[in-house]
């Protein structure tokens, strides 16, 4: 395997910067790299808290959706193109609806996902509050999660009719309920569980509808 590095990058002239088609040749799928207005940034090798989360959450949304047919779930590394800005991300999970499926490329997601969920590290919390988010409002997304480990905090944004981010709490439960994928829910305190409940047992709970 050989392993990509800055110095890999296609040879350009100085003025010029690499097309989102020659980034694609130049990043496989062992490159975590995402590409912004020409421009590739590396992205750092996820943790273990981060991947086991990721992991977790990627489980459940995917069988939930799965399950009910609601559209189509992947994770990193899997780009997502947003034609406003320019860019080219690899958001940790992102699901798009059923009637958005014309968007999915073999290689990317041409268009903004439905939902995008990034889990903040200290490597990525500046683009994933500041960049990223920015990005993401401008492009549509209708629904952004901000997850952050290390922190314990829990952060999910709904886009308005004015087309801007306002931050939506958990109920009184701790409770957040989606507004993309239909009838799925979240009880933040799972996020926080060491070791993270069993998959099945969530999906089952969820299913049920014991918010209580």
């Amino acid at each position: 395997m050989v392993v990509k590095t800055m110095d890999t990058l296609p040879r350009v002239a100085a003025s010029e910067k690499m097309t989102f088609e020659e980034f694609l040749v130049w990043c496989d799928e062992d490159t975590r790299a995402e590409w912004i207005n020409g421009e590739v940034q590396m992205v750092a090798p996820a943790g273990d808290k981060h991947q086991d989360l990721a992991d977790f959450l990627l489980t459940i949304l995917r069988q939930f959706v799965r399950q009910k047919k609601l559209g189509w779930v992947r994770s990193a590394p899997f780009l997502m193109r947003l034609p406003q800005v320019p860019s080219g991300r690899e958001p940790d999970i992102l699901f798009v609806r059923a009637e958005n499926l014309h968007r999915i490329q073999p290689a990317f997601l041409d268009g903004p996902a439905d939902l995008v969920v990034e889990i903040v590290s200290p490597e990525s919390v500046g683009r994933d509050r500041g960049e990223k988010f920015v990005e993401y409002e401008q492009s549509g997304i209708s629904e952004y999660w901000l997850i952050d480990p290390d922190r314990r905090r829990a952060e999910f944004y709904q886009l308005d009719a004015r087309g801007m981010y306002r931050l939506v709490e958990p109920d009184a439960q701790g409770v957040y309920r989606s507004c993309m994928v239909d009838s799925f829910w979240l009880r933040v305190d799972w996020l926080w569980q060491d070791p993270l409940p069993l998959e099945e047992d969530v999906l089952r709970e969820i299913r049920e509808g014991q918010t209580g």
